[in-house]
């Protein structure tokens, strides 16, 4: 399925050293005259065990990151689907030890970047990866307002466009394409993950969507209203303190609820909270909240309504989250909210947050934000292509309010019927975890490699094992569950280990 190429022209296939005997593939640096459709190659560089180093700025994770790579062949190259377009992408090769497959990456917020770090990661896994800054530079939406192809290549087709090229490149340089693609991604690359599944289902034999911001109007609208929630009335703002009073009284109220008194919700949607149970009896105190500060905490867990209709626009954020909030109900709004709104919906440097119509507004964004939506349900396209569909998110996300995608997994399983959908889409919904990870829950855990083991082997994931992980020790390991299961406490043995759970609904 997601091996097929569109490569064009010929490249001199040549011995390489450091390739296992008997493989036959071109040169690194023989790939800058490669031609592909529509694209030029900038860069094809072989980059020695430990010497690749990022530029300034661009890459996270320090030595650890780059410094123990092994060697690798490197390809840059700038994709003009359009006349406004310009994609740039890279794709990297291992030397030595390739396995066979095609990993595509996901971005984050506005992109504008190529990902260096997720590149590394996935040379050190032994995959052909690829990273695109999906047609522009910089992290903002200022490169939106009089380009609509440029969203275009942003909410879809740079990384479609990255996948097929990269598919090239690795075929010219290896002399055979990947046996396998996979593509992952968290947040805006969840987003990516889950519009590739709608609108691409043959580029990608398995792909692993996290966090994913696929509602854009409406999702947007959610993390204004937090931020409105706090702000409309200075009175209500929710400092960190306040914040620390409305979570411990979440877990004296929730906590214990799931058999497992741990600091960690595990079903935050079963959890029947009011943080009226904190209201000061009159002023203000250290250990309570002023009545606009229960109402803006109420609003906050209910999530946005139309004014007009009553509806439900986006749920809120849930109990057990309040720690994170400082990240939309802070200082500012969160960035990418506010920057949809400014720079795609109104094409105003200077709208204000605070004056967004829950109504009108939200209507708007929904026509003219549609390339950043990707909620359809019908994935059968995906399943008839033989694909998998691997979907995570952080119960204690405070970011991008977590609610909704057990409802675009409901939709999916509706339109599928339960049988299909379970065996090709799951979702794991990871108790305590923030945004793409963090948290309080157990949010270190191998997606890529889970992935493999059900593509590859049919070995479904019906628990993937996670770890908690503080100062660079595991403390706690518990299983994570495919929703709508919970890992439940057998009664016997250490709460903090993975072998006294089991997954049930």
């Amino acid at each position: 399925m997601a091996g097929r190429l569109n490569l064009v022209g010929t490249v001199a296939i040549v011995a390489i050293g450091g390739l296992p005997a008997g493989v036959q593939a071109a040169s690194c640096e023989s790939l800058a005259s490669l031609r592909l459709p529509g694209a030029t190659v900038t860069r094809a560089e072989g980059v020695g065990s430990g010497q690749f180093t990022p530029p300034a700025g661009r890459g996270r994770g320090g030595q650890d990151a780059f410094g123990t790579l092994p060697a690798f062949c490197r390809v840059a190259a700038t994709l003009r689907p359009t006349a406004d377009s310009a994609i740039r992408i890279e794709v990297w090769m291992p030397a030595s030890g390739w396995n066979g497959k095609f990993l595509a990456t996901g971005n984050g917020g506005w992109a504008g970047s190529i990902g260096y770090a997720a590149l590394a990661d996935g040379v050190r896994r032994g995959y052909a990866v690829a990273s695109t800054d999906t047609g522009h530079e910089g992290g903002n939406a200022t490169f939106i307002p009089g380009h609509p192809e440029k969203l275009v290549d942003f909410a879809e087709r740079a990384i479609h466009e990255m996948t097929v090229a990269g598919k090239a490149v690795t075929a010219a340089f290896y002399d055979t394409g990947p046996r396998l693609s996979y593509f992952t991604g968290c947040s805006t690359g969840g987003r990516q993950a889950l519009t590739a599944a709608q609108r691409y289902p043959a580029d990608y034999d398995g792909i692993i969507a996290g966090a994913p911001a696929v509602y854009g109007s409406h999702q947007s609208a959610g993390q204004l209203w937090i931020w409105n929630a706090t702000h409309q009335d200075e009175a209500s703002f929710l400092s960190r303190d306040k914040l620390e009073v409305l979570h411990g009284a979440v877990l004296r109220a929730c906590d214990a609820g799931d058999g497992v008194t741990d600091g960690v919700l595990e079903n935050p949607a079963s959890c029947a909270f009011d943080p009226g149970v904190v209201q000061c009896p009159s002023g203000d105190g250290p250990d309570c909240l002023t009545a606009p500060q229960v109402e803006a905490a109420r609003k906050i867990y209910a999530g946005p309504v139309n004014p007009r209709t009553g509806e439900r626009i986006f749920p809120g954020l849930t109990p057990g989250s309040e720690l994170g909030w400082g990240a939309s109900a802070g200082e500012r709004p969160v960035g990418y909210a506010i920057d949809l709104y400014r720079y795609v919906v109104f094409e105003d440097e200077n709208w204000d947050p605070l004056t967004l119509d829950f109504d009108r507004d939200v209507a708007r964004a929904a026509r003219v934000a549609t390339p950043l939506i990707a909620v359809d349900p019908d994935l059968s396209p995906l399943v008839a292509a033989g694909g998998k569909l691997l979907i995570y998110a952080g119960w204690g996300d405070p970011g991008i309010p977590p609610g909704y995608m057990p409802e675009y997994y409901r939709n999916v399983v509706s339109s599928l019927g339960a049988d299909t959908a379970r065996d090709s889409v799951r979702l794991f919904m990871v108790p305590g975890m923030g945004h793409c990870g963090g948290g309080d829950g157990t949010s270190t855990f191998d997606m890529i490699g889970v992935m493999a083991q059900w593509a590859e082997r049919g070995l479904a994931p019906d628990r993937i094992e996670a770890s908690r992980v503080r100062d660079g020790q595991v403390d706690r390991t518990r299983p994570l569950c495919p929703y709508p299961q919970v890992a439940a406490y057998t009664g016997t043995g250490s709460t903090d280990r993975t072998e006294n759970f089991v997954c049930r609904e």
